[in-house]
């Protein structure tokens, strides 16, 4: 399986990182290795390459269905489930390679990077577009996200997504952080909702 992730799809949240307000004109895409996994409660270690590492809560799809050249208007059949994760980035290493004009995976695809609850079908909730989620540290709520914020939606970012890569069963999609990121220590404790549903629990090491 592999992992496709979106950066830049909530423009508040673009406007948080580098001060500007804008929609990309196609979807930002990069990709985590399978290693960069983490799920079933396991703990997240702090890299030791790294000084601020940050959360970005994001919903995750599934997908169910192998496609290519998918039509937005077809998407939705490619996915069946969905659930919160945290794409955890070395921020200052990020910043670091970003203004030397360097690719920025090191910074995002590192190993556990890609943290997923349990997902839920999606069947079982409103539609894709109308979601609510939210991401609490020790107990306090530290960002909240609603799906309609998205530049891209979900269907659009398959149907681009599915030009570049053929999906697969069993890939999963992060589809952006909402405005809110922020720095999390050692011995934290992080529960991830969705619809008022707690699906994420792990604590941090």
């Amino acid at each position: 399986m592999k992992i496709l992730a979106v950066g830049m799809n909530y423009a508040e949240h673009n406007k948080e990182l580098d001060g500007t307000l804008y929609k990309p004109e196609e979807p930002v895409l990069f990709m985590k290795p399978d290693s960069a996994l983490l799920k079933d409660s396991k703990p997240f270690f702090i890299p030791d390459f790294t000084q601020r590492c940050e959360y970005e809560t994001e919903l995750v799809v599934r997908i169910c269905r192998l496609g290519k050249n998918i039509a937005e208007r077809f998407a939705h059949r490619y996915y069946d489930a969905v659930t919160v994760g945290i794409d955890f980035t070395a921020r200052d290493v990020q910043q670091r390679l970003r203004a030397e004009g360097k690719p920025w995976e090191l910074s995002k695809a590192f190993d556990n990077s890609a943290v997923i609850g349990d997902f839920v079908p999606v069947d079982e909730l409103p539609a894709v577009q109308n979601l609510n989620f939210h991401l609490d540290i020790d107990g306090n709520t530290v960002q909240r996200g609603y799906t309609g914020d998205m530049l891209y939606t979900i269907d659009q970012i398959i149907a681009y997504a599915s030009r570049f890569f053929t999906l697969k069963i069993g890939d999963l999609i992060f589809t952006g952080t909402p405005v809110g990121v922020g720095p999390v220590a050692i011995d934290q404790h992080l529960d991830g909702y969705l619809e008022g549903r707690k699906v994420l629990s792990f604590n941090v090491k």
